[in-house]
């Protein structure tokens, strides 16, 4: 696949955000006809001549070095998720052209739905990079019901948050939520750029909304490790829980991960995380495991 836009566009967009001043640079004189940095300033921050890093920024990534892209994530000053995306986007074009393809149907292992179930306390589930949720326990299912109750669809985040109108109401902070699912998205596509679900999923969702359009026009990435998350939900109320997400071995469970939610303890979250559990265990709707389609 050809993912030279999407490496112009991401490098440009990196370069638009950085001030000759956060870069270490004096200002240049004049008036300048770009925001953030200029083309040559990149590159001598990166050690490299103009005419490389300009056809660098043009797309042509294939066979740069190592140490050149590490030089360039210095110079843009790239997070970790950012520098990831950037060696991914390398990987994808050097590989030759493919068919995009769909992946085969994940298996997940029995003893990890074992080791969801065991999880008594914790809202806990297991997603895709497509972000379907393709195994729960009984508290995770509950505490994301609004997500399992499309019959014949797969619980998928992105889909909720931009085309189901309860989203704004469950997630109080729709608009970082929002970012944030796309930023996952973008990110996994740099992995996978041939993964034909993803495609479809990114397509269907630019078709129809244009939060999700200007947003992933936008380039941003991310990696989930931690953090913390509030809910409305429609049963208990309000929760104000933090999380953990965590790689499942690659060999079993390729880019599958787990995510964690608890509450503090004694909280009123905790309270609220108690009181949907109960609820959990006498709902029939949500006592099916997810299933991911193949």
């Amino acid at each position: 696949m050809d993912n030279r836009n999407d490496i112009r566009d991401f490098l440009a967009s990196r370069r638009a955000r950085i001030t000759p001043e956060q870069a270490g640079l004096l200002p240049g004189g004049g008036r300048r006809r770009v925001p953030g940095l200029r083309r040559e300033e990149v590159a001598v921050l990166a050690g490299v001549s103009i005419e490389w890093y300009t056809r660098l920024e043009k797309g042509h990534i294939a066979g740069v070095s190592e140490d050149v892209l590490e030089a360039v994530a210095r110079a843009l000053q790239l997070d970790e998720a950012e520098r990831t995306y950037l060696f991914d986007l390398a990987r994808a074009a050097i590989k030759p052209a493919r068919t995009p393809q769909r992946r085969s149907r994940t298996q997940i292992q029995p003893r990890v739905q074992w080791m969801l179930d065991s999880m008594t306390a914790s809202a806990a589930f297991v997603a895709n990079g497509r972000l379907d949720i393709v195994a729960a326990n009984s508290l995770g299912r509950a505490l994301h019901s609004p997500l399992f109750d499309v019959p014949g669809r797969q619980a998928n985040f992105a889909r909720f948050q931009f085309l189901d109108h309860r989203a704004p109401e469950f997630y109080p902070d729709w608009e970082g939520a929002a970012s944030i699912t796309v930023a996952l998205l973008r990110a996994e596509a740099g992995r996978y750029p041939n993964d034909t679900q993803l495609r479809e999923l990114v397509g269907e969702l630019s078709t129809v909304s244009e939060e999700f359009r200007t947003r992933w026009a936008a380039h941003d990435v991310r990696i989930h490790h931690n953090g913390a998350k509030s809910f409305r939900h429609p049963v208990v109320g309000a929760l104000d829980l933090g999380y953990y997400t965590l790689d499942l071995p690659a060999e079993e469970h390729r880019g599958l991960r787990l995510t964690i939610y608890t509450a503090e303890p004694g909280s009123p979250s905790e309270d609220a995380l108690t009181l949907l559990a109960s609820w959990a265990a006498t709902t029939v709707d949500t006592a099916a495991p997810a299933r991911e389609r193949s």
